[in-house]
């Protein structure tokens, strides 16, 4: 069934041309994902399909009757009502009876009421709806309908904006980076709610994860013309790639980008449905796979940033409370050259005031954080760049640099690094205030990089970027021979970028070997928790901790096991390199037994450091 059938439209702004003779349709049960460059006219598109704008030329032809529902990235709410009236201000009966129902439920003493809410739920069958609304509101923690909209915060407002068109149940979703402001347990229960409901929409994300799983077609915008296919995101990159190949104009730089980006999505690991491996097993496949990720890449662009030197940031004993809530405690971290952490946690779990405490822009309450001498921090924050009007884009990174250093005396100009995010040479002298948002974010990308720091971090980094833009970024970033802080709700992009994770979690960082998905599917095969109660103890008080924390000799235990476990993985790693050598049927056989002792030894201590650590 046809929904929308778009033909030859066309929108400029000035002499700004977006695009022009687009045609395509939507039918019923499509799930459609745009890419497409910033600055394109992705959200110009997406506002003429939800009908809040109109083409230049060409016209929209909409099904009879249609609804049409649309999330804008600055959703349109009345500030002068609260959560729940926002929610019912929809012309969906079904929710005004759950409402009379749920308030019924809240008044028990009144027979009469409970029971006519109860007979309109009934009669408009609206049991598994009243389900689905719990749900929803529960997982968007919109749990407060009495709250004032006007005393929302961005993020709130746009999950509630989320939440009352999921609600709202239109013919057809038109979703402007409907991930954008949700942490990653919503990311991923939306995900899931997508991919299992029946309906249609036509999304722009950069959620990369979400194009692949969720959706049904990617079309492609580019340079004013629009390519469909018929897949997935891993589906669309490989047509591409062959789409490109075939153009005689199309250069070696954009075959690669894509070539890499195909072939990092064939390598990862499926998703598993089963918890049959053991979690030692996972354990030790994530750690292989997080050392070889940086085996894996090529350097393109070899920065020759000032050295890091041994001493680059420790942390010792660090702890800091907000309002009675212990955020972290007693932490200890000495970085290393090279590192690539992912921070991972719920909102106000603390993750921000880490890196101020990082930073020296806040003070733990207990510890202290001592800096090396040739640090140089580059800090992407959320809040952007703020630019005075009339300045041109070159001259906004020539303020801050006007080259990063390569090795053996080669240099990018701060031209040329605008060129490498997307910004032509035409482009770099228009002024700052016709950049989209997110160009500018591009733009502010660049003044940090520019800076040549020895330790980035990057803070939502990819928020309002588009897969094209982000794309460039890691591949900048993968050269990057620093220190790396990355917070991001993009979980392709954290898998992409980082070795391990801080993972933040009831006033604890635990240090985790691996990427997202690879904590994901760790945490996905952990025992219930047991919730017996425990005898009293019958050891004397001095062997046991009150706290149910290591005793003193586990502690050292542990230690002594994390040293054993490394020198027994360099032991391997030599033996193994020892087959590479021209060696006597003996030797191999003395060899191969060797081996296996020493892999039986890492796996039997392996076991006795995850009964510690658990």
């Amino acid at each position: 069934m046809n929904l929308i059938s778009v033909e030859h439209i066309a929108k400029s702004y000035g002499t700004l041309r977006l695009f022009e003779d687009l045609s395509f349709g939507i039918n019923h049960g499509q799930k459609i994902g745009l890419v497409a460059q910033n600055g394109s006219g992705k959200t110009s598109l997406l506002k003429i399909l939800a009908q809040k704008d109109n083409p230049d030329t060409g016209e929209i032809n909409f099904r009879n009757d249609i609804k049409i529902g649309f999330l804008s990235q600055e959703p349109d709410l009345n500030p002068n009502l609260n959560v729940e009236e926002s929610i019912l201000a929809s012309d969906n009966e079904m929710l005004k009876v759950i409402s009379q129902y749920e308030k019924a439920l809240q008044n028990p003493s009144d027979a009469d009421a409970y029971q006519k809410a109860f007979e309109d739920m009934e009669a408009h069958q609206a049991w598994d709806f009243e389900s689905q609304y719990q749900q929803v509101l529960s997982k968007l923690k919109l749990q407060d309908l009495q709250k004032p909209v006007k005393s929302l915060s961005g993020g709130q407002k746009k999950r509630l904006a989320l939440a009352i068109l999921l609600l709202d149940s239109p013919d057809l979703l038109i979703l402007d980076e409907p991930t954008n402001h949700l942490d990653l347990d919503m990311i991923e229960w939306l995900e899931g709610y997508f991919t299992q409901a029946k309906m249609s929409f036509f999304m722009v994300t950069h959620d990369r994860y979400f194009l692949e799983r969720v959706c049904n077609q990617i079309m492609e915008l580019n340079q004013g013309e629009l390519y469909t296919y018929k897949g997935n995101y891993s589906y669309y990159l490989e047509k591409r790639e062959e789409r490109i190949q075939q153009q005689e104009t199309s250069t070696e730089k954009a075959k690669q980008l894509f070539k890499k980006e195909l072939g990092w999505m064939r390598r990862q690991p499926k998703a598993r449905t089963t918890k049959s491996k053991s979690r030692i097993d996972d354990f030790e496949d994530i750690k292989k796979r997080a050392q070889q990720r940086r085996k894996d890449h090529e350097i393109e662009l070899e920065i020759n940033m000032e050295r890091l030197g041994t001493k680059i940031v420790e942390f010792h004993n660090v702890s800091k409370v907000f309002d009675n809530n212990t955020l972290f405690e007693n932490f200890d971290y000495n970085f290393k050259r090279g590192e690539r952490i992912g921070i991972i946690g719920k909102n106000g779990s603390g993750k921000s005031t880490f890196l101020n405490i990082l930073t020296e822009n806040l003070k733990p309450d207990t510890g202290k954080v001592v800096l090396g001498e040739t640090l140089k921090f580059g800090y992407y924050r959320q809040g952007g760049l703020e630019v005075k009007p009339g300045k041109k884009l070159i001259e906004v990174i020539k303020d801050f640099g006007e080259y990063i250093p390569l090795a053996k005396g080669r240099k990018i100009s701060a031209s040329q690094l605008l060129e490498r995010f997307l910004f032509d040479r035409k482009k770099q002298y228009d002024y700052v205030e016709k950049l989209s948002g997110g160009e500018l974010k591009r733009l502010y990308l660049c003044t940090v990089l520019i800076q040549n720091p020895n330790f980035l971090i990057l803070d939502e980094p990819t928020n309002d970027l588009d897969v094209v833009t982000i794309n460039v970024l890691e591949n900048f970033l993968m050269d990057f021979p620093g220190c790396l802080i990355v917070v991001s709700h993009d979980r392709y992009f954290m898998d992409k970028i980082v070795d391990h994770l801080f993972v933040f979690e009831n006033g604890n960082i635990r240090d985790f070997p691996g990427n997202y998905s690879d904590y994901r599917q760790y945490e996905a095969h952990k025992p219930p928790e047991k919730t017996e109660t425990k005898p009293t103890p019958t050891k004397p008080q001095e062997e046991e901790n009150p706290e149910n924390k290591l005793s003193y000799l586990e502690q050292k235990e542990l230690k002594q096991l994390e040293t054993q476990i490394k020198n027994l993985e360099r032991e391997k790693e030599t033996l193994q390199q020892a087959f590479l050598k021209d060696l006597s049927a003996e030797e191999i056989k003395e060899n191969s037994i060797k081996l296996q002792e020493i892999e039986a030894n890492i796996d039997e201590k392996t076991e006795r450091w995850f009964e510690l650590t658990e």
